[in-house]
């Protein structure tokens, strides 16, 4: 952790060793120097210094007034320069140099400033002290969620198992999108029925998520064609009917004081509930109609296709249908 220090006439200044020979040491201090007229001047001061016996004394040439850096004592105040400057200029009183690689004493500084038991108290701290600017919150939360539609991207390639989407929901609500403030930590309607999800809705009240692996056998459509129009497989029908029956349960319990205390007092008037099923990344045209028109007459339910989830994601993040992001590299937009 670097750190400013001042001197007792009151001028902030922070010191770099550039080289040090047997006898001689090369040093670079910057200076801010505090002006009542005009803004504070940041200064550099480069010196040679013979260590004696009894200290330092200035190393002087021929001129006096020139200082030849050698190449690695340049490179060395350049690293100085870019790291230090601005800081300085801005004022601040500690801060912590993060270049292309950490070294281990950094990533330990790191780790113990985050590694705070108090989790509330170390958010406080770190917005009162402004550790944390807007716009680097802002790319926090964008390269989350970035990762969260890659890792959606690499799920769909996999044929997994849907407690692996239950997890990965669980872990990226948001992706669900806004209609949703939070999931419950309930899961149970009652002894007999248990949703995926019990979900507050922005209104306040409770809504559902059921949903399906998005592989394995189960299929969207019927193989065969009804009266030339495209009509739900009965894998679809059965997971529609499922999820029409939590509707009623939940229903049965709204007025249970016992549910509602479960529920942390989120009332259930009118549930809704969202099944996510199946893949449209392949549809044709008349069976994008058909879930549209199968949307419509569904009451109280909706019906969202895996490629619906993350095309509505990419959306969010307005990332482009044709940009496959890689891991640990989203295109912060900013």
């Amino acid at each position: 952790m670097e750190e400013v220090r001042r001197t007792r006439k009151g001028i902030d200044y922070i010191a770099k060793v550039l080289k040090r020979k047997k006898t001689i040491t090369t040093r670079a201090v910057f200076w801010k120097i505090p002006h009542t007229t005009h803004g504070d001047q940041i200064s550099l001061k480069l010196g040679r210094y013979r260590r004696t016996d009894t200290g330092e004394e200035v190393d002087v040439g021929s001129p006096k007034s020139e200082l030849t850096l050698e190449d690695d004592e340049f490179r060395e105040l350049v690293e100085f320069l870019a790291s230090h400057h601005e800081p300085l200029r801005e004022g601040a009183r500690k801060y912590l140099v993060i270049g292309d690689g950490l070294s281990d004493d950094q990533v330990e500084q790191v780790r113990a400033l985050f590694g705070h038991p108090d989790r509330k108290q170390l958010v406080d701290f770190l917005l009162t002290n402004n550790l944390l600017p807007e716009d680097l919150l802002h790319a926090l939360d964008y390269r989350r969620k970035a990762d969260a539609v890659r890792q959606l991207e690499d799920m769909l390639d996999r044929n997994l198992v849907e407690s692996n989407w239950q997890h990965f929901f669980e872990e990226n609500d948001w992706i669900m999108g806004s209609d949703f403030v939070q999931m419950l930590g309930e899961r149970e309607i009652d002894v007999d029925h248990i949703a995926d999800f019990l979900v507050q809705a922005y209104d306040g009240f409770l809504d559902l998520i059921e949903i399906k692996r998005p592989g394995g056998t189960m299929r969207f459509w019927a193989e065969a064609l009804d009266h030339g129009h495209h009509v739900p497989h009965s894998d679809l029908t059965k997971a529609i009917t499922q999820a029409q029956r939590y509707i009623f349960e939940v229903e049965r319990e709204a007025n249970s004081i016992k549910t509602l205390e479960r529920l942390g007092g989120v009332k259930a008037v009118k549930p809704r509930c969202t099944l996510i099923y199946g893949r449209s990344h392949d549809w044709t045209s008349e069976q994008t109609e058909a879930y549209r028109i199968l949307n419509a007459s569904q009451h109280s339910l909706s019906i969202l296709t895996y490629d619906h989830v993350l095309d509505r994601a990419r959306r969010m993040l307005a990332i482009g249908e044709s940009d496959k992001l890689t891991a640990g590299d989203p295109d912060i937009p900013f």
